[in-house]
């Protein structure tokens, strides 16, 4: 054990978590007024339910024993087994804070998929979604890709999240939004954020949180964590000027709207390859995101016409999808420093073909898993609830009808 590394991994799962609120505040500025209570709650439930069920199961099943390349077993339920001094996984910190650093992952990913459902899926109906999908989607994921199982012996790699975090709930929250339908006089009707300084603040504490999120996804305080804490900073930084361009060019003015999505899916992009790809490629990889996403939103939004909400598919699938391809671009074997970086093979840029093709191969697999498991978990929930709730609670807002609370008393209006 390095006491170094494990007082480095406890600050980080700090940072993680701090994620799950922050997304609250970014999530609850886009929407309208309200829904904003609604959509901050459908955020923060994870932080109750998804750490009772990595305690009951969530870590067992996600690094357990390996059955069949796909889950793990039951042999730490409960946590039973797990050592507070010892680790087995070869790491230099202990079970017990692998395990806790892990759930900080497993809280926040089920709460990116409500940003393809606000306004309309009832908070019930949400919260059992949300159980089922981590059992369903999640913890074979995070087996498949961390625990030893297909992704990770098909040579695939995904530093911190691109296939297991953010390309699932992307496409779950497409699906989602499909199965939905479209809010009430979507197209018709303003739903402009009602508070932007709330969008800000969550995507700095977004931010700040991240460094957390991928650097700590070295395990250790080393030389390969800092090489992902500059390669977050450059990505982000390099997507929001990208977006800002965007906006000037197409709006011809900078929106701090834009300037938040932008350091965002940034975050989002060098996700997977945070630790694999050589600093100098984190720009580009960053640079590049924000027009893939901007005009994979319209394709999403005005050419598909499907309604995600706040674009959880279109920042989340696109910008992990495009993470994952970048990193079986850029990708390399050894770091600078000499550090072995995990990977098989040098990226496509380097020569070799067998990255690529690898990374392309689990973002297939992923998409396939996330699609059916979604539609297994919303089946599900059909036959105990319906998923959407009324027109009159919809037109009414979600944060009285759904919590009996309003975040702004003095307002009377439907806004």
């Amino acid at each position: 054990m390095n006491s170094g590394s494990i007082c480095f991994i406890i600050i980080c799962s700090g940072l993680v978590f701090l994620m799950t609120p922050a997304l609250a505040f970014f999530y609850g500025g886009l929407v309208r007024r309200k829904n904003v209570l609604n959509t901050m709650m459908a955020t923060m439930i994870n932080c109750g339910v998804s750490v009772i069920m990595w305690f009951l199961v969530g870590y067992s099943l996600s690094f357990g024993t390996d059955h069949g390349t796909v889950i793990g077993s039951f042999e730490h339920i409960f946590l039973n087994g797990v050592s507070i001094s010892e680790s087995t996984r070869g790491l230099e910190i202990p079970d017990m804070l692998f395990c806790g650093f892990q759930m900080m992952f497993a809280i926040i990913t089920p709460a990116l998929i409500t940003g393809s459902t606000t306004g309309r899926m009832s908070f019930k109906a949400t919260t059992i979604f949300l159980a089922l999908w981590q059992l369903v989607v999640y913890y074979p994921m995070a087996h498949m890709v961390w625990g030893g199982g297909l992704l990770e012996k098909i040579g695939s790699v995904d530093f911190a999240g691109g296939n297991v975090v953010h390309i699932s709930a992307g496409v779950t929250g497409l699906v989602l939004a499909m199965l939905l339908g479209k809010r009430k006089g979507y197209q018709s009707m303003s739903y402009a954020p009602h508070n932007i300084p709330f969008v800000l603040l969550g995507a700095g504490l977004l931010w700040f949180g991240w460094f957390g999120f991928n650097a700590g996804s070295a395990l250790a305080a080393n030389d390969v964590a800092v090489h992902a804490f500059m390669t977050t900073g450059l990505s982000a930084g390099a997507a929001l000027c990208s977006w800002l361009l965007l906006d000037v060019i197409v709006s011809k003015k900078p929106t701090m709207v834009g300037c938040a999505t932008g350091l965002v899916i940034g975050l989002v992009a060098i996700t997977p390859g945070a630790g694999f790809v050589p600093i100098w490629s984190a720009p580009i990889i960053g640079f590049l995101v924000s027009p893939i996403c901007y005009f994979g939103v319209i394709l999403v939004k005005k050419k598909l016409a499907i309604d995600d909400s706040l674009d959880a598919f279109g920042c989340h699938g696109i910008g992990g999808i495009w993470g994952g391809i970048a990193t079986g671009i850029f990708g390399v074997k050894e770091l600078p420093s000499g550090t072995a970086t995990g990977a098989n093979w040098d990226g496509l840029i380097f020569g070799d073909y067998h990255l690529f093709v690898a990374q392309v191969e689990s973002i297939l697999i992923t998409i396939v898993i996330a699609v059916v498991g979604s539609l297994i978990c919303a089946g599900i929930v059909k036959l105990i609830t319906p998923l959407r709730v009324s027109e009159m609670d919809e037109k009414m807002g979600m944060d009285t009808t759904q919590h009996g609370e309003y975040a702004y008393p003095s307002f009377n209006g439907l806004d």
